[in-house]
């Protein structure tokens, strides 16, 4: 049989559109293959169009994967064949854009001493209910753990001043958390600032309700009180940012002023009756006692004397509500003052009060001012326990509502707590739902406020750990991010090292404290988590439906099945935005990841500003993409003109899509806007 040769001839589909291919291939028997090369703008497209044609009509790509759900095919999982788009944004929308960036500048309302007075409230009414529990526990040694206490805030102020100059948006560290990790690792951050609010609050409202109870005999019981707190400084966050900030600086200015008294009318007190009282608390305060004992002492007092300083996670809240350059002076604002004011306090007690006095009292700035002034400056220190811890709880409000607003911007909560008072334009839902959790917090301890004074401890410290650990993230994974200021890594070590030092003593001092911190922090995580991933739970009860063929078969069960397709599809139909400024293909991919890992969308428009200048490569590796993730559908869109806030903010408008939702890389030193500006996430290097 004479051998002959065979050749077979492989060629692709006829092409359409703009890009076609010539190739031939040809194969012999010995199996060698030819070709002969295309250019490459004749064949760039030739793959992918070669698989996409044969599936035209929203027909998804052929897979040997089977689905894993019994009764559906992997039409569930495909999302559809993305687009490629041109846009030129109209008049309109650049008005829009233009519109919004005003209404940004003029949210900078706050100046140095209202921005202050906000978290202050807190910070320096915490002197109330922190001397007692510090000088029981390190007796004459009280103001040395103060001071030592207040001493550790320098660690924080430059690690915070370099987040907030790196990312000066509001409801920080979730949203520093939110711009250098993962969504998931923000959602712990978020559970920790929210648990922080609440406590803060409970705490405020309840030590004001139980100081006046300590002076005067109320009709009512305590948590009566508590709850009469609750209910007006809900009136008073209704009323707007620029009346709350007003009322704040006005309650502050009134507790300096008595502050001031009390400590002139201390003063002069110390003059005249000298150093006795000091010198026999000192010695009281020294009978039997080791240096190690006395070491102990000292440390509980320091790891108690943090409470002291909470409020001072607070004004990371609402930064990006101050004016330019106003932060780091608010920052030490409260530090200098809450340095002073507590350890100052503490030795004026000391010195004169007798030791068993100062112990068997909650009051004692009241005994302060009976003995340095008479009757008439403990009532005036009664009421400006009163009102300033009250007004602690306005703190807590507020920060609330910033974390509120930007965690429903990014679809973790309902766009109903967006929803605000046409008259003052205050989130009534987040005020609200934030009391209401703050009650049902107070009621589920037994109305206990050591309980909540023991978590409140251990939640600041938590709080305070996330800046430094934010700052850490930032530097490995947003190098290229511009910032005002830099600090040190042994300034970021110091932090964590004593954060983990105090939470330690505390720990050692009352182990239950451990246990009410883990129980409330898990629920709020859970209840995080399940609404940041409502897609993957309903696939989840989907399946164990399908699992049951019977429940199919009932008659109030049949469209079961139906509903939550429908559900899930059309939860994930809120699109999301890629802005990308090149099309290299690995950076393309791990952003398209990011979207996949932490958000739940079937629709991503990868968005490019240019002005005529499109890179070669950007609309074919769009294509690649858009076939490499089929339950996802990628668009490009090329949107012809300069990236800048104004246009975003236009495209933004155009496209129905929040800022929140528009996600890109990290901006280099050179560029000329501030994150802020922008309003959108960092995703990448």
């Amino acid at each position: 049989m004479q051998n002959s040769e065979q050749e077979y001839i492989i060629e692709p589909p006829p092409s359409s559109g703009n890009y076609s291919s010539s190739t031939n291939y040809s194969r012999t028997n010995s199996g060698s293959l030819f070709s002969s090369s295309p250019l490459f703008n004749q064949s760039q497209f030739d793959i992918v169009l070669r698989r996409q044609r044969a599936h035209k009509e929203g027909k998804p790509k052929f897979t040997a994967v089977p689905s894993r759900f019994l009764n559906l095919t992997n039409d569930f999982e495909f999302a559809g064949w993305g687009s490629i788009s041109h846009l030129k944004l109209t008049p309109e929308d650049i008005g829009e854009g233009e519109a919004k960036q005003s209404f940004f500048q003029d949210q900078q309302v706050l100046g140095q001493f209202t921005a202050s007075a906000l978290a202050a409230n807190d910070i320096l009414g915490g002197i109330f209910y922190t001397l007692p529990s510090v000088i029981a526990v390190a007796g004459v040694y009280s103001p040395i753990s103060l001071f030592v206490a207040g001493l550790t805030l320098f660690l924080w102020r430059p690690i915070m001043e370099e987040m907030a100059s790196a990312l000066p948006i509001s409801g920080a560290p979730y949203t520093y958390l939110l711009n250098v990790s993962t969504k998931s690792v923000a959602l712990l951050g978020a559970a920790l600032l929210l648990l922080d609010f609440a406590a803060t609050a409970i705490v405020s409202a309840a030590t004001a309700a139980s100081y006046l109870a300590g002076e005067v005999s109320l009709p009512f019981p305590i948590y009566i009180g508590t709850a009469f707190v609750f209910v007006l400084f809900t009136f008073v966050s209704l009323s707007g940012l620029r009346e709350s900030a007003r009322v704040a600086t006005g309650v502050l200015a009134m507790h300096a002023v008595i502050m001031i008294m009390l400590i002139i009318a201390s003063a002069i007190a110390w003059g005249r009756a000298g150093l006795a009282q000091l010198g026999s608390n000192w010695s009281l305060g020294q009978v039997g006692l080791s240096p190690t004992v006395i070491a102990r002492q000292v440390f509980n007092g320091i790891c108690i004397g943090m409470l002291g300083l909470t409020g001072f996670e607070c004004a990371p809240a609402y930064t990006a509500k101050m004016k330019k350059n106003c932060y780091p002076k608010v920052l030490r604002n409260l530090h200098l003052s809450a340095l002073v004011l507590n350890s100052g306090m503490m030795l004026l007690i000391v010195a004169l009060l007798p030791l068993d006095v100062v112990e068997s009292g909650d009051n004692i700035l009241s005994l302060l001012a009976q003995r340095v002034a008479g009757r008439w400056l403990r009532i005036m220190v009664v009421v400006d326990a009163v009102v300033v811890l009250c007004a602690g709880v306005l703190t807590g409000i507020l920060s609330a509502c910033e974390l509120f607003a930007e965690l429903s911007y990014d679809r973790v909560i309902p766009h109903i707590f967006l929803a605000r008072l046409p008259a003052t334009g205050a989130p009534y839902v987040t005020v609200f739902s934030f009391i209401a959790f703050s009650v049902l917090i107070y009621a589920s301890t037994g109305a206990n406020l050591i309980v909540i004074s023991q978590m409140f401890t251990m939640v600041w410290l938590s709080v305070m750990a996330l800046f430094p650990v934010s700052l850490i993230l930032l530097r490995f994974s947003r190098p290229r991010l511009p910032r005002g200021s830099q600090c040190s890594l042994l300034i970021v070590a110091g932090a964590v090292g004593v954060t983990i030092t105090v939470a330690g003593g505390n720990i050692a001092i009352d182990p239950t404290i451990a246990g009410w911190f883990a129980l409330y922090f898990s629920v709020l995580l859970v209840l995080f988590s399940m609404s940041q991933n409502k897609v993957t739970i309903l696939r989840w009860i989907y399946w164990e439906y399908d699992q049951l063929p019977w429940l199919h078969r009932l008659h109030f069960t049949k469209g079961w099945g139906d509903g939550l397709i429908r559900l899930m599809r059309s939860m994930r139909r809120q699109e999301v935005c890629l802005l990308v400024k090149t099309d290299e293909i690995n950076d393309l991919f791990n952003m398209i990841l990011y979207v996949r890992h932490n958000e739940e969308t079937a629709c991503l428009k990868i968005v490019h500003f240019h002005n005529g200048d499109i890179p070669s490569e950007m609309e074919a590796n769009a294509k690649i993409l858009d076939e490499a993730f089929p339950e996802i559908t990628v668009d490009l869109m090329l949107v012809e003109g300069k990236f800048d806030p104004k246009n975003l903010a236009a495209l933004a408008h155009h496209l129905k899509i929040p800022r929140s939702l528009m996600f890109m890389s990290s901006p280099g030193p050179n560029f000329q806007y501030p994150v802020a500006e922008l309003g959108t996430r960092i995703i990448s290097i």
